[in-house]
């Protein structure tokens, strides 16, 4: 980006001690627009086309060229020069379209063009009628007839020749899709695989449905809630953690192939690859299972890649490719904890040894930690980094998976496998216990270890326990992190795949 010299201001944010200067000096230039009676923000402005219609219409245009056609066009200005009878400025809409903007003094007069040199600054938001027309140089312009302010930006942008830190790139993340074009596709980026999600869903004859964010009492995953209270009902309440119950609910009534795509909440850390609030997707289908629900996951994923880059092979940010194609491959969870330590390790290894592979790997314990959360804290340790192309991570500990079946041929394991790419969780299937019975037992059990302090313990939820009384048929189920998809996707962090992540308030 250019400094607009003739004004005093320039295009970065200074330092700490010119900042103010800065801020005083645009300020100052929007009382004195106002003291002569130009609104620094009118309620409307010129506008009959946009500059990506602009730039669509006449693509090809020969050097040189009138048009004859008078348009008006608006933008924010990225970069501007000033010389004596010709002024130049680039306009930005935005989807990130540029157009060339030519002020002359013949075309638009002296008062006309000394007021754009001293009233106009970087990033401020502009109108400007004249004619299409290609420069000399062959550049698409519009020459002014006239201009007119849109909005006065009282903030000068950030430099080209000082990016922005992540930090605040996430914080201020308005600026950051002004001046980034990385921040701006990847804004689009979402919906796009968002209609893919939907498509699939659709294709396979899913029904969509919303259920309750705010919920009496958390569950359908080991997770932390955040609690509030309701004045009106004058009860506490939980942000849901996970829609499963509710979702069970629809497949017991009759909807049984079911999916919701919304916003959890988990009291947990935060890193690069977990934040506090997530967009989740959750899905149910009647008379399938783990095995079933991983070739639906697989579809999700490989049809969003398809949608965003046109196949199975997506280039991620830092130029790496991930081939995302093909049927992917599956391990067990327990041979992969054998493989990483060295030692056979099954579902029926008890405690007392896990602490002692544990210990001489190096890790903490958690004294509160049950057979199978220490097994899968072993797998964390030794395998998960390693598992960069799409694995499925085959049957999980059966005391870790309160809501899922036992496995059909090996004891103490569940029918659940995680997804992993690019040695992170990306999605998890199970076939779903569907006994209330048991379902009883395995919440009972969640509930007493709650009592002794585990504060991600499921609670007994009678309403969902009475309807799978009214029956629920086999079903499989499946949960994925749609944030998590996107880093899958372009390889960025999580902060940078949700729009406008948690962060901290500045300190004064």
């Amino acid at each position: 980006m250019s400094t607009d010299n003739s004004t005093g201001s320039a295009s970065n944010t200074g330092t700490e001690e010119d900042l103010p200067e800065q801020l005083r000096i645009r300020r100052e230039k929007r009382a004195a627009l106002i003291a002569r009676d130009v609104e620094p923000y009118p309620v409307s402005v010129p506008r009959t086309k946009s500059l990506g219609e602009i730039r669509e219409k006449y693509v090809g245009l020969e050097i040189d060229v009138a048009t004859g056609d008078i348009e008006s066009l608006t933008g924010r200005i990225i970069f501007k020069r000033d010389t004596g009878k010709l002024c130049f400025a680039t306009l930005r809409e935005g989807d990130g379209t540029e157009l060339q903007a030519m002020l002359s003094l013949d075309k638009v007069g002296q008062d006309a063009l000394e007021s754009w040199k001293s009233d106009i600054d970087l990033g401020d938001i502009v109108s400007i009628t004249g004619e299409i027309i290609t420069s000399k140089r062959g550049e698409l312009s519009v020459l002014a007839n006239s201009w007119t302010l849109a909005s006065k930006s009282l903030r000068p942008l950030p430099n080209d020749h000082k990016p922005m830190s992540e930090e605040t790139r996430v914080r201020m993340r308005y600026v950051d899709l002004i001046v980034r074009p990385e921040a701006r596709s990847n804004a689009r980026l979402r919906p796009t695989v968002m209609k893919s999600l939907r498509d699939t869903f659709e294709k396979e004859k899913f029904v969509e449905v919303e259920t309750p964010m705010l919920q009496v009492m958390h569950g359908g995953a080991a997770a932390r809630p955040f609690k509030s209270h309701s004045n009106a009902y004058d009860m506490d309440l939980y942000l849901r953690i996970a829609p499963e119950l509710f979702l069970k609910r629809c497949v017991v009534g009759g909807i049984e192939r079911v999916f919701e795509i919304n916003r959890n909440f988990r009291n947990e850390g935060a890193d690069s690859s977990h934040s506090p609030e997530f967009a989740m997707i959750e899905s149910y289908m009647a008379y399938g299972d783990w095995i079933s629900m991983a070739d639906l996951t697989r579809n999700l994923v490989q049809n969003a890649a398809m949608a965003i880059a046109g196949s199975h092979v997506v280039t991620h940010h830092g130029g790496r490719q991930a081939n995302l194609g093909g049927q992917w491959k599956q391990i067990s969870l327990y041979d992969a904890i054998s493989k990483g330590v060295g030692e056979t390790v099954t579902a029926l290894t008890p405690i007392a040894e896990l602490k002692k592979i544990a210990e001489k790997l190096g890790m903490k314990i958690d004294p509160k930690w049950i057979t199978g959360k220490l097994a899968e804290e072993i797998f964390e340790h030794v395998a998960k980094d390693q598992l960069i192309e799409p694995t499925f991570v085959m049957g999980f500990p059966l005391d870790t998976s309160p809501l899922v079946r036992a496995h059909r041929e090996h004891p103490g394991v569940s029918e659940k496998w995680d997804l992993y790419i690019d040695g992170f969780e990306l999605a998890t299937g199970y076939s779903e216990l569907i006994d209330p019975v048991v379902q009883r037992d395995r919440l009972v059990e969640q509930a007493t270890l709650g009592s002794k302090g585990d504060l991600e313990a499921m609670q007994v939820d009678e309403d969902f326990l009475r309807a799978l009384e009214f029956a629920m048929p086999p079903t499989g189920g499946m949960g994925m992190g749609v944030d998590r998809l996107l880093m899958a996707l372009t390889g960025l962090g999580i902060r940078e795949t949700i729009l406008f992540p948690l962060v901290k308030p500045e300190m004064d």
